[in-house]
């Protein structure tokens, strides 16, 4: 009978053993869990300052991006690079090599999946054919070789021509075509197409 009642206290030793382990295991867990979600994984994994970044196809120069301050976040589900203090940029193309297109801005941001930037901040760009875009925000998808903005865009020509698209445009990304919205601006006459009577 003894043996009896050691065996029974013996499982149930066992079983409240292995219950208590399930427990403290199944706690840990949760702990780790709990400490993991308040973890902040959205700092700057890399940061440069006074950067110059210069990208080459085949030897030759296609940009070159100057900034003061270059975030890069990568530790999160929507990695991205920020420019809190503004950029600048040169771009070249095949129209017109040796002339690069510029652009300023007092904040830009690179979403790095969609390929996607956006500026903002007294944005300023400068064609390689020497039009002058100025306007508030701009968006680039790269992938859709489109820009755009709802604000206002003020666009002047080395020619002293001025429009005004008071709610924005959409352009090809080499500004090969535009098209804006509300517009209006002066135009010298010499620049208008003859009408015939």
């Amino acid at each position: 009978m003894k043996d009896y009642y050691f065996k029974i206290f013996n499982i149930k030793t066992s079983q409240l053993f292995l219950l208590l382990m399930f427990f403290l295991i199944q706690s840990c867990e949760e702990d780790l869990t709990k400490i993991n979600q308040n973890k902040k994984t959205n700092f700057a994994s890399t940061v440069i300052h006074d950067g110059t970044i210069i990208q080459r196809d085949s030897g030759i120069v296609k940009v070159r991006f100057k900034a003061p301050l270059i975030e890069q976040y990568e530790l999160i589900d929507s990695p991205y690079i920020e420019a809190k203090k503004g950029i600048y940029l040169e771009f070249f193309d095949k129209k017109n090599p040796k002339v690069p297109g510029k652009i300023w801005a007092k904040y830009a941001k690179n979403n790095l999946k969609k390929d996607f930037y956006f500026a903002k901040g007294r944005v300023k760009i400068v064609t390689t054919e020497g039009q002058t875009f100025v306007t508030e925000t701009i968006n680039w998808d790269k992938k859709k070789q489109k820009m755009y903005t709802k604000d206002t865009v003020f666009v002047s020509d080395k020619d002293g021509n001025i429009l005004v698209g008071a709610h924005g445009m959409v352009a090809k990304d080499d500004f090969s075509e535009y098209t804006f919205f509300n517009n209006s601006g002066s135009f010298s006459s010499a620049n208008l197409p003859a009408t015939s009577k």
